[in-house]
């Protein structure tokens, strides 16, 4: 089977800097129509501006995807550019950190709002599109991909992480209950989970407590914290014909990081 995405469309989330904006200029690379959307205009603006305002394979669309509307202005926004929508990247995150003890500033519901829900409404809006397309084309089980971007804080958690990682874990459990009720239409979904790999979150933890890159790599086999680039190409096969057998799986990116003991480092 294929790795080609030559052709496809696809709307990638968070694509305005780090991991997002990683997948998404590989995705233009490889041949594919991709929509970058980011609740940042003005860095969206100065990554993509120019080239957003041609003919061309790239657009962008600015808006806070927390709101159903925005959801829907953005899928309007694409089909109006592209005719169409195959893959869907859910890569905006946010980490925010937690106070265990305090319901005030413990961050659950700020977390799975933005890093679980919106990911979700975005999803369940975006296949029924694919299943539009799929019966409009008469296409029969390959209607469209969703990938989802997670982290090992899923399962490897320190306090102050608590709302983050129960977010992760709810995006977890997400991918897998959306690939069993949408493998009957033809859509697959499928996660990676990342850990040590410098996400636009991590650089900025970095920024604050730079002690922390060098437990981070202490606690990772391969003792190094991965560019954004060295996980595209693992994005890229799910959204292609190579990965045409698998859906709900959590595909995990981390140098071997969560097969060891859990140490005090950030589960980024």
């Amino acid at each position: 089977m294929s790795l080609s995405i030559s052709g496809k469309t696809a709307i990638v989330t968070g694509a305005a800097n780090g991991i997002g904006l990683a997948i998404a200029r590989h995705f233009i690379d490889k041949g594919a129509n991709v929509m970058f959307a980011d609740m940042d205009e003005t860095r969206l603006e100065s990554e993509i501006g120019e080239e957003a305002r041609t003919e061309g394979p790239i657009r962008m669309f600015a808006g806070d995807l927390r709101q159903k509307l925005a959801i829907t202005n953005l899928l309007s926004a694409t089909m109006d550019a592209f005719e169409r929508v195959d893959i869907l990247v859910n890569a905006s995150r946010q980490i925010t950190l937690s106070d265990p003890l305090c319901i005030e500033e413990d961050a659950v519901e700020a977390m799975l709002q933005q890093n679980m829900l919106t990911s979700l409404r975005l999803s369940q809006l975006t296949a029924k599109r694919m299943i539009a397309q799929a019966e409009r084309d008469g296409i029969q089980g390959a209607a469209g991909t969703i990938i989802n971007l997670s982290s090992i804080a899923a399962t490897r958690t320190r306090p102050e992480l608590l709302g983050y990682s129960i977010a992760c874990a709810a995006l977890d459990q997400m991918t897998r209950a959306m690939a069993v009720a949408l493998a009957p239409k033809g859509i697959r979904v499928n996660a990676v989970s990342i850990g040590s790999v410098m996400s636009a979150s991590l650089q900025a933890q970095l920024k604050e407590t730079p002690e922390f890159r060098d437990t981070i790599i202490a606690a990772t086999p391969m003792g190094r914290i991965a560019s954004p680039a060295e996980l595209v190409e693992t994005v890229q096969y799910l959204a292609s014909d190579a990965s045409s057998f698998l859906t709900g799986q959590i595909i995990t990116l981390d140098g071997g990081r969560s097969i060891l003991d859990a140490v005090a480092a950030p589960a980024h």
